[in-house]
């Protein structure tokens, strides 16, 4: 049966910081659970199944029970990573907390590994990514390794709880769109911030020092939207955001989000939603659009 990855129970067993600087303990080997192993620098090198990858600012390394892999670092350039070991679907008897590694030509054995059920979604996660364009992802697993030292009282509830959700996100994170061209990402936060100012596309594409059909090229590669839908999109959620969170009346909105009357907002927000902007305070639907 094909789990989900919502379906996991983890348990993460130990945290260990690390320093690799090169000795024979890195070579190749294997592990009897899962692992994570987090560089916040680099360069380096880590073969992972036979295939070497190149190890940069925060290289992420996601290896599976019984997959091998070896650390190469220079022992001029050690670098450190935050490693945690853990179990994915067992709970009750989790062999995270007395990990074993079987390091060659030692064979791994696996009836000591944790078990590993059949879940596409897992396995479809890279063995080496980065979280170089993911900050908070960085944020929360030096949030979960710091706690994890920290956490005297439900320890063990605190950080698989945090662990189950870093999970889910990490994999949403490889699964959504994500901007990379600097300008737009530059260009992306100011808009976001304040949708409500409403700038002339023009002002966009020469905000970022390109001609206009260039820019809208890359927007629209880099967005998946056009920069007309893409403002607009940003102006509803925050129209969204201030009919749930606010007590100002609906035409004070309006005219917060730069509409000349209550009567064009309404049909947008009506259009954009399936429902009034009245009818949306009552009774808000979810804004994931």
């Amino acid at each position: 049966m094909n789990k989900k990855l919502t379906e996991m129970t983890p348990y993460v067993g130990d945290y260990m910081p690390y320093l690799y600087d090169g000795s024979s303990n890195e070579g190749l080997r294997t592990c009897n659970v899962y692992a994570i192993h987090l560089f916040p620098e680099g360069p380096g090198e880590m073969e992972v199944d036979g295939k070497r990858y190149p190890i940069h600012k925060r290289t992420l390394v996601f290896l599976r029970p019984g997959q091998p892999h070896a650390f190469h670092i220079s022992p001029r350039q050690p670098l450190s990573s935050y490693n945690l070991y853990f179990d994915l679907w067992e709970r009750d008897n989790p062999r995270s907390l007395n990990r074993t590694f079987y390091r060659y030509p030692e064979r791994y054995q696996l009836h000591t590994g944790t078990p590993e059920l059949r879940c596409d979604e897992l396995d479809a996660l890279p063995s080496v990514s980065t979280l170089q364009p993911f900050p908070l992802l960085f944020d929360l697993f030096q949030t979960i390794a710091k706690q994890f030292d920290e956490l005297s009282l439900y320890r063990a509830e605190a950080i698989n709880s945090l662990f189950y959700s870093w999970m889910l996100s990490w994999h949403n994170a490889l699964h959504t769109r994500q901007p990379s061209d600097y300008r737009i990402v530059r260009l992306l936060s100011k808009l976001d911030a304040h949708p409500e100012l409403r700038e002339p596309v023009a002002d966009w594409w020469k905000s970022c020092g390109l001609k206009r059909t260039y820019f809208h090229e890359l927007f629209l590669r880099e967005t998946g939207l056009t920069p007309k839908a893409y403002q607009h999109k940003q102006l509803m959620r925050r129209a969204a955001h201030l009919l749930q969170e606010s007590d100002a009346s609906i035409t004070a909105i309006a005219e917060k989000l730069g509409y000349p009357s209550i009567h064009p907002f309404s049909r947008h927000f009506s259009a954009y939603y399936g429902t009034s902007p009245r009818q949306f305070r009552l009774s808000p639907i979810p804004r994931h659009r």
